[in-house]
C-alpha cells in the first residue's frame, strides 16, 4: 500500500469546516485504527475530483490504488486491510449489531436531524453548491428550505423523541459499544457532529447521558472532533 492515504471530505465556502456526519464517521474510524491520512476538501459539485470512485458522493477514501466510496464499505475495507490495527467492530457480532445502528441512523437519526439543520447549511455552503443543494434538499423533504426554517420547533421536538433509546442507553453505558467507543460510536457521533458544527439549533444538556457522552467522543483520539473549526461563532 502507498503511504499516502487521501479522505476526501465535504467541506463549506470554509474549506476548514467539515461537516458530513458520513465523512466524520471513517474520520473517526481511521483515528481508532491509527492510520494516518490526507484530508483534501470536496464539496457536492465537485463530481470530477471522485470520478474514480465510480459515484458521485463521499466520503471517499483513496488507499494506495483503491478507490473506496459509502461509509459503511470504507468501513469494512479498514478491518479487513488492517487487521493488526484496533477493531473497528470487536468481532463479527459486533459488526452486526452495528450494521443495524448504520441503518437506524441512516433512516431515522439523520433525517430528523437534517429537518432541524438543513436551512443553515445552506448558509454556510459555497456558493457554487447551493442550486444543487437547495434542489435535491428541497425535493428529498417536499418542503423549501424557508419552510423547514420555520417548522424548526417542532422538527426539535419531534427529534427529541426519537432521541430516547439513546439516552437510556448511554444512561446505562459510557458508549454505545461499551467501556471504549468503536464504529458504532463512531456512526452516531457522525451525526451529531454534523450538527454541532453548523448549527447551535440542537440543544443536549452537558449533564445529561447523550451530552456526556457527545463530550467524551469530542475528547476521544486525542480530541479530533473537538478541534474540527465550527462553521459559526458560539
Amino acid at each position: 500500500m502507498s503511504s499516502t492515504r487521501q479522505l476526501f471530505e465535504l467541506a463549506g465556502a470554509d474549506d476548514r469546516v467539515r461537516f458530513s456526519p458520513y465523512c466524520w464517521r471513517i474520520r473517526l474510524a481511521l483515528a481508532h485504527k491509527g492510520l494516518p491520512v490526507e484530508t483534501p476538501p470536496w464539496r457536492f459539485t465537485d463530481k470530477e475530483a471522485i470520478a474514480a470512485s465510480g459515484q458521485g458522493k463521499v466520503p471517499v477514501l483513496v488507499d494506495g490504488e483503491r478507490w473506496i466510496s459509502d461509509s459503511w464499505t470504507i468501513a469494512e475495507y479498514l478491518e479487513q486491510q488492517y487487521p493488526e490495527t484496533p477493531s473497528l467492530f470487536g468481532s463479527a457480532e459486533g459488526q452486526a449489531l452495528a450494521r443495524f445502528i448504520n441503518q437506524w441512523t441512516n433512516d431515522v437519526l439523520h433525517p430528523a436531524i437534517a429537518g432541524v439543520i438543513l436551512p443553515e447549511i445552506f448558509q454556510i455552503l459555497h456558493e457554487k453548491d447551493q442550486d444543487y443543494f437547495r434542489h435535491t434538499r428541497e425535493t428529498a423533504f417536499g418542503a423549501t428550505l424557508e419552510t423547514l426554517a420555520e417548522q424548526q420547533e417542532t422538527a426539535l421536538i419531534s427529534l427529541y423523541q426519537i432521541l430516547k433509546p439513546l439516552h437510556h442507553t448511554l444512561a446505562l453505558q459510557p458508549y454505545l459499544a461499551g467501556e471504549a467507543p468503536n464504529f458504532a460510536d463512531h456512526i452516531v457521533f457522525g451525526a451529531f457532529q454534523w450538527a454541532r458544527l453548523v448549527s447551535d439549533s440542537i440543544k443536549l444538556p452537558a449533564e445529561e447521558p447523550i451530552g456526556l457522552w457527545i463530550e467524551r467522543m469530542l475528547d476521544a483520539y486525542d480530541g479530533l472532533a473537538r478541534k474540527a473549526p465550527k462553521a459559526y461563532e458560539d
